[in-house]
């Protein structure tokens, strides 16, 4: 495991402390972590095996990696939130949201560690999914592209943020994208008492 800082802009008002699992070096090059974009299943149809591997790794990870940034930054319990996927959840297939249900599942195991916030953050209206072109074939990628305040205005935050300590996870950080600083930020404002972000994996730009 990794850590990182996200930097303050116009998405983030302050700096956040931030970990990852694995270098992102691109899709099919050697020793990518493939595994994340099997998550994605962006047309539902994946196969099983890919997927089912792809969770087995995330159970794998996530056991280790999350008690060590809990022990890093001195904050238990921790409440774990999710980064929402670009389109309205009601979009979606059980398949299409193993990365969120997984990590729900590890989280029931460790103890009082850790509460679940799984689902404290969900979208209701699409947004552009940005690893994607807008025309791609059978795809219909409608929503607007990343602006300050997407996430406040596409999706539904719970209250029950308020005044928690967040750990934020997402798939794979890209730092051109900045979807995760501007739900960061939405936390934040909604009233958590700290965020803590963390990805599988973190995008190497060369």
């Amino acid at each position: 495991m990794h850590t990182f800082t996200i930097i303050k802009n116009q998405y983030l008002r302050q700096n956040i402390q931030a970990f990852y699992h694995a270098d992102y070096l691109g899709y099919q090059r050697l020793g990518n972590p493939d595994y994340i974009n099997a998550f994605k299943n962006t047309f539902n149809d994946t196969a099983n095996v890919i997927l089912n591997n792809a969770v087995q790794k995330l159970e794998t990870i996530l056991p280790t990696d999350l008690p060590q940034i809990q022990k890093i930054i001195g904050i238990n319990p921790i409440t774990v939130c999710v980064v929402p996927r670009a389109k309205a959840e009601a979009n979606y297939q059980p398949n299409q949201l193993l990365f969120k249900s997984t990590i729900r599942d590890v989280i029931k195991n460790q103890q009082n560690d850790f509460y679940d916030g799984i689902d404290y953050i969900t979208r209701h209206t699409n947004t552009r999914t940005t690893h994607l072109p807008v025309n791609t074939p059978n795809y219909n990628n409608d929503g607007v592209i990343p602006y300050p305040g997407i996430t406040i205005s596409t999706c539904n935050i719970l209250d029950d943020v308020r005044g928690k300590h967040i750990l934020l996870i997402d798939d794979l950080y890209t730092k051109t994208i900045n979807v995760d600083e501007d739900v960061i930020q939405a936390l934040l404002d909604k009233g958590a008492s700290s965020v803590t972000f963390y990805a599988i994996g973190r995008t190497v730009h060369n």
